[in-house]
Formats: C-alpha cells, sequence, structure tokens
C-alpha cells in the first residue's frame, strides 16, 4: 500500500522565528506550568524514565529527545557529580555498565572499589573523573542482551550535564510548542556529601539560573529525606516546583537516616502516618509498582495495596516506578510466547492501565509512548 502524501510546510527564517518565539511566549504565560502541575491531573502524567530508555541509551540527549517525541510529560535526568563538582545524568556514579570506560586504556588506573549507599561496587566512578575526562566517554546500553536495539546506538552520544539538559529541553518546548517538565534525582546525596560534592547547592544554582527551570514544571526527587527539608528550606512553595520522596518498602532507611544513626524505615514511611510527615516537606510520594499493586506467589498482580487512598488522604500525589515493555519486566497476567527478552507493547499497555485504574496520579515508563497510550 502506498503511504499517503504527509501536507507540506514550507520552512522559512520567518517559520522558525514565529515557531521560537511561541515556544518563549508559553513560557512566559502566567499558566505556564499549570497543566502539568495541577493538585489532581486530568489523566496520570507520563515520566520518561532515564529518557526513552527502552529504545536509545539511558540519560543521552538521544534518550529525552525520543521520549519528548513520543509524549512525554517530563524526562527524567539523574544527578551525579563529577570530580570538579558538575552535575551530570547517570543513573549511579559507577560508570561500568552505561560508558565505554572499561576499554579505554588510559583510564585502566582508574578502577576501584568504593561504598556507595551502604553497598560495595567495583568500576569507574564519576566523582573520579573531571567533566572534561568523562566528556571522552561515550555511553553505552546498559541491558544489551535485554534492549539488543540499543546497542547500535554505543558509542555515539556524551554524557550530557545537568545545564546542557536544561538547555536542549527548553529548545524542544520552544520547537513543539508544549511545555515539557524535568523530574530530576539526586542520586546518593549522602555519598557525594561526605566525598565532597554535595549535590543541592550545586543544583539549585543551575536550577534557579536558567530562565526555563525557573518557570518549567519541576519535580525533584531523591530517596533520602534530609536534602528533600533542605530543599523545601532554601526553595519555599514555588508554584512550579515540587518534591518528590521515593520509598521502597520493608525495613529498609533512607541512606542520610542510617549515616544520622535513625530509625526510620521506609515500611514506617509509608503507613497513613508516616506519609502526613511525608507531607510536611514534599507534594509526592513515589512507591515501586508492586508497592501499588503487589504480586502474588504466581507472579500475577494481587489485590492493590491501600497506599494510593493512603497518600491521597495525606494530601499527597502518588507517582510510580516503573513500567518496562519487555515480557521479563512484566506481571504474568500479561506476558506473552514471545520470551523473556522480547517487547511485549500491548502487555505493557494493559499493565499500566491495570494501575492507572487504582487512581494514582502518575507514572515512570521506559516506554512513555507506551504510558501515553496507557495513559490516554
Amino acid at each position: 500500500m502506498r503511504t499517503p502524501a504527509l501536507p507540506q510546510r514550507h520552512f522559512s527564517r520567518r517559520n522558525f522565528v514565529q515557531a521560537a518565539v511561541g515556544g518563549l511566549a508559553l513560557a512566559a504565560a502566567p499558566g505556564f506550568a499549570a497543566g502539568l502541575l495541577e493538585t489532581k491531573p486530568a489523566r496520570p502524567l507520563v515520566f520518561a524514565h532515564r529518557g526513552a530508555s527502552a529504545l536509545r541509551p539511558e540519560h543521552t540527549l538521544a534518550s529525552y529527545a525520543k521520549a519528548i517525541l513520543d509524549g512525554a510529560d517530563y524526562v527524567e535526568p539523574d544527578l551525579v557529580a563529577t570530580h570538579d563538582g558538575i552535575l551530570v545524568a547517570r543513573h549511579e556514579s559507577n560508570l561500568i555498565d552505561t560508558t565505554d570506560v572499561a576499554r579505554r586504556p588510559e583510564f585502566a588506573s582508574r578502577r576501584g572499589k568504593k561504598l556507595v549507599d551502604g553497598e560495595w561496587h567495583e568500576g569507574w566512578f564519576v566523582d573520579d573523573f573531571t567533566l572534561a575526562e568523562l566528556k571522552t566517554l561515550r555511553a553505552i546500553e546498559r541491558l544489551p542482551k535485554v534492549r539488543t536495539g540499543n546497542t547500535l546506538y554505543d558509542g555515539q552520544f556524551q554524557i550530557p550535564t545537568w545545564e546542557e539538559i536544561i538547555d536542549f529541553v527548553a529548545a524542544q518546548s520552544a520547537a513543539s510548542g508544549r511545555i515539557i517538565g524535568l523530574v530530576p534525582e539526586l542520586k546518593s546525596s549522602t555519598y557525594f556529601r561526605d566525598a565532597g560534592l554535595a549535590l543541592e547547592d550545586r543544583f539549585l544554582s543551575t536550577m534557579l539560573a536558567h530562565e526555563y527551570t525557573r518557570r518549567a514544571p519541576i519535580e525533584i526527587q531523591s530517596f533520602e529525606v534530609a536534602n528533600l527539608k533542605y530543599l523545601r528550606e532554601k526553595l519555599g512553595r514555588r508554584a512550579n516546583v515540587r518534591l518528590m520522596q521515593l520509598v521502597v518498602g520493608g525495613e529498609v532507611r533512607p541512606m542520610d537516616v542510617v549515616k544520622a544513626g535513625g530509625k526510620l524505615t521506609f515500611g514506617q514511611m509509608t503507613t497513613p502516618a508516616g506519609l502526613r510527615d511525608i507531607a510536611a516537606y514534599a507534594d509526592v510520594v513515589a512507591p515501586p509498582t508492586r508497592g501499588v499493586i503487589p504480586l502474588g506467589a504466581d507472579q500475577r498482580l494481587a489485590a492493590p495495596t491501600t497506599i494510593v487512598d493512603d497518600a491521597h488522604q495525606a494530601g499527597l500525589l502518588l507517582h510510580t516506578w516503573t513500567f518496562r515493555p519487555e515480557n521479563r519486566f512484566l506481571a504474568a497476567d500479561f506476558r506473552d510466547g514471545n520470551g523473556e527478552n522480547a517487547r511485549n507493547e500491548a502487555g505493557s499497555v494493559a499493565e499500566m492501565r491495570r494501575y492507572i485504574e487504582t487512581g494514582l496520579d502518575g507514572f515512570f515508563s521506559d516506554d512513555p509512548g507506551l504510558g501515553r497510550i496507557a495513559a490516554g
């Protein structure tokens, strides 16, 4: 079948300027962030987990670009610090799984072992590299046996800085004529503070210096507590900013609580009383998906927990993480017979819709295009 011709639009300098000015005008409007920061959004927000990480190597501008093209409301940069104090996007301090550093003989002597967030890791660590050195590395796919298509992009992209990501998202917003939020996570705050590279003020200085992030919707995430309280003190209740407390279950404690000798566990934080405590300094609680609907012994979805309703009763929004489109990551209800590493788009959409029925306010997805289909 012949593909129908698309309507042609003449491109000129005038068209470009009009599009750019339209984006700037949108950014300057009083209600700039309002649509994405409604108290109760009309539909769940779609957060691009590390960008469109199911389709491009994570935390690259290519991954963020694909996520924006596919309709993500927000893109997520996880932020860590270089030796010279520049924030860059990596999921953790260890570079071994997401860059080609292991194949770079000039950095062989940098390999080491460090205690990060209570666990020992061996590899190459971002805080041992200056930004200039880090920029010589190239991103690779974290899950090459699962996301084989992403390996075609290995070696093509640099590690972006927080400032570069803001510039990029601002440009994409101006080009597309829609507001794109940012949902940065401050990774391993205690680790970087102990290394003399505290993240919070570095993060704030860049965020508050940029016109886009002074107005665009921002949700700042952390598994720690003290840094979110510090950010609340510094930022107050800004119209475009939310703070998101990430949680897991059980007897695990936030790392800053461990460091301070405290006893507070994530399990306690997700009780009704604990959620009310979170609401004193944060706007959103974010449990893992299986904390919203757990898996039974048969790996199928069991009955939902009460955490969505409990969060709403406490005055919090609830966002959950993370949906992934491959069979190996889906509940058994939604898998097909094509192998554990196969993409299963229909199953992924069906799983997300089941979770949306619980009333959650947003969710993270490795494939935000599928998330957009599920959310409507």
